[in-house]
């Protein structure tokens, strides 16, 4: 197990989140506040705590994230990814574990861009042929 911070970036559609691990106590702090005043869902609060119930390390580590863009489950999704990929950098045989679950892959999606002379992405105006 390491000593000093380890650091990650995650990321989630378009949501980027810099995270780093301390051991200690097992503390959330996201964007200088607490994981419970910052994601007020109770979904959000789990997806964070995932990669650590997954591997057994719960309450081993601080967690220190900075996140910006997306919306509160895109910023925790972001914030999971960071945690993964600073635990694979922690001990590279937790990687099998976090894989088989779905936390290592990033989630692309992202929402297409309006083309010129359309209505929305995809949507064009009606046609009328008279």
């Amino acid at each position: 197990m390491a000593t000093a911070k380890t650091y990650a970036t995650g990321r989630r559609k378009t949501a980027v989140a810099r995270v780093w691990l301390v051991p200690g106590g097992g503390a959330f702090q996201i964007n200088e506040r607490q994981d419970e005043e910052y994601f007020r869902r109770a979904t959000a609060l789990m997806i964070i705590r995932q990669p650590f119930e997954e591997v057994g390390l719960l309450g081993q580590y601080d967690v220190h994230a900075t996140v910006r863009g997306g919306g509160i489950q895109s910023q925790a999704g972001a914030v999971r990814h960071g945690i993964t990929r600073a635990l694979m950098k922690i001990d590279g045989e937790l990687r099998p574990k976090l894989k088989a679950v779905g936390y290592v892959t990033r989630d692309p999606r992202k929402k297409e861009r309006k083309k010129y002379g359309q209505r929305a992405a995809r949507a064009r105006f009606q046609f009328s042929k008279r």
